[in-house]
């Protein structure tokens, strides 16, 4: 395959994957710098990679763990990080926040951003709607682990949206 062809293919699927990389990115960030520097990330990393991904597992799965990676290993090494130009990403087309809705999905967002960082990797792929066999194929972990780890990870959100804390 030609350089052109492999760059026509890597848009394709970030157009396809675009909004996942950045949910993804969004649990994992604490402001919109942070949030652009990880989209930012994911992507050359996407692409550094692209050219190996050989489709022994799903495209959606090997995307969500690149990103997933992507962000802990950032997020882990932030203090060290080089700054970078960063490409900005369109938050509105995937978060409205001028009605009910995007008020109460970005309250979400911030309870799940106080989970630790494999609890909010769980609960980003389930609200995907991954299946707990997909979800324990990204994590690599069983499917009764993430059914239990689902269970405690509800049961954390539901006590902080108790609390009050985001109301």
């Amino acid at each position: 395959m030609n350089e052109k062809e492999l760059e026509e293919r890597f848009v394709g699927l970030i157009d396809r994957y675009k909004q996942v990389i950045y949910k993804v990115c969004l649990i994992y960030a604490y402001d919109d710098d942070v949030l652009n520097d990880l989209y930012q990330e994911v992507l050359l990393n996407l692409w550094t990679a692209f050219p190996r991904f050989r489709g022994e597992c799903k495209e959606s799965t090997w995307v969500y763990r690149v990103a997933l990676n992507t962000c802990i290993t950032y997020i882990r090494k932030e203090s060290t990080r080089i700054p970078t130009i960063p490409l900005m990403v369109d938050k509105d087309s995937v978060l409205d926040e001028q009605d009910e809705h995007g008020r109460l999905l970005r309250k979400m967002y911030q309870m799940i951003s106080r989970l630790d960082k494999p609890e909010r990797a769980i609960l980003v792929l389930w609200l995907e709607e991954k299946s707990y066999e997909e979800i324990a194929d990204v994590m690599n972990i069983s499917k009764a682990n993430v059914g239990m780890r689902l269970m405690r990870i509800r049961e954390k959100l539901r006590k902080m949206s108790e609390s009050n804390l985001f109301n």
